[in-house]
């Protein structure tokens, strides 16, 4: 699902326009994004957790020339699954 079916999808369950649908995914995916720049745990309680983990510098290797690189320490985002998601899947 892209952001244009799931902004359909919410338009459709939730009775919004199309325009104000929009306006709420783009609202909450902002929200995200602003909280994981500012190193903020988003938690959505049964959905699961964003957050920002540091990863320390380390040596790859080049997958053309075999070569050793250096590769910098910097930080990513993670997601932790929350324990209704995780039923929800693993349900038969």
């Amino acid at each position: 699902m892209n952001k244009e079916e799931l902004i359909e999808r919410v338009a459709k369950s939730s009775g919004f326009t199309k325009k104000n649908a929009e306006k709420a995914v783009t609202s909450v995916l902002d929200s995200i994004f602003e909280a994981l720049t500012q190193n903020e745990k988003v938690q959505l309680v049964g959905f699961g957790n964003f957050a920002v983990r540091d990863r320390e510098a380390r040596k790859g290797r080049n997958r053309i020339t075999g070569e050793e690189v250096e590769l910098p320490a910097d930080k990513v985002p993670v997601f932790a699954a929350g324990k209704d998601l995780k039923e929800a899947l693993n349900t038969p």
